[in-house]
């Protein structure tokens, strides 16, 4: 499914923004838009037992997708690599918990956190956040009887995901996921 860009008043704007890569800021704004769209979004199949997704068509050659929350799902810990993103609720409620750290990009497969590096926000339907690379989160769908459906984008297009496991303060690389491992 593609959405056209918003409009622009500016036309010199619209041909910068063509040939330069899209700006957290410009994913973030595209996601929310995305989200209000009620028809797109009453068009995604929702399964009780499991997440279920749509590709869309980024801003910028962004990677998009909109993605259905059983009650009780969620992702697990995990980063997007070198790829910035954002994400907006279109329906319910997900929560998002997140550590305020960088880490390093690789030659590690555990780690001790720090105290302090845990974050958590809760965001409702119309509510949306950008994040930087290496950007470590794991997204939930806490409701016990609410589908919940979303609205994501990455740039560059995702290279990988690498997947996490966490007991207490350590951090454990789990698996390394690859584009076609998703497709």
């Amino acid at each position: 499914m593609a959405l056209p860009p918003a409009p622009s008043p500016d036309p010199s704007a619209l041909a910068l923004a063509s040939t330069s890569a899209p700006t957290s800021a410009e994913l973030l704004d595209f996601v929310r838009r995305t989200a209000a769209d009620q028809e797109l979004v009453d068009s995604l199949p929702l399964d009780p037992e499991g997440r279920t997704w749509v590709r869309l068509d980024g801003p910028g050659g962004s990677e998009a997708w909109l993605i259905g929350w059983p009650p009780g799902s969620g992702t697990g810990w995990h980063d997007h690599a070198e790829s910035l993103g954002a994400f907006a609720t279109a329906r319910g409620t997900l929560t998002e918990n997140a550590l305020a750290v960088r880490l390093p990009a690789s030659g590690w497969k555990t780690l001790e956190l720090a105290d302090g590096l845990d974050r958590s926000r809760r965001l409702s339907e119309g509510t949306g956040r950008a994040f930087g690379r290496h950007h470590v989160h794991e997204v939930l769908n806490e409701s016990t009887d609410t589908h919940a459906v979303s609205v994501h984008a990455y740039y560059p297009p995702l290279p990988l995901i690498r997947r996490f496991s966490r007991t207490g303060v350590v951090l454990r690389l789990e698996q390394v996921e690859r584009p076609e491992d998703w497709q």
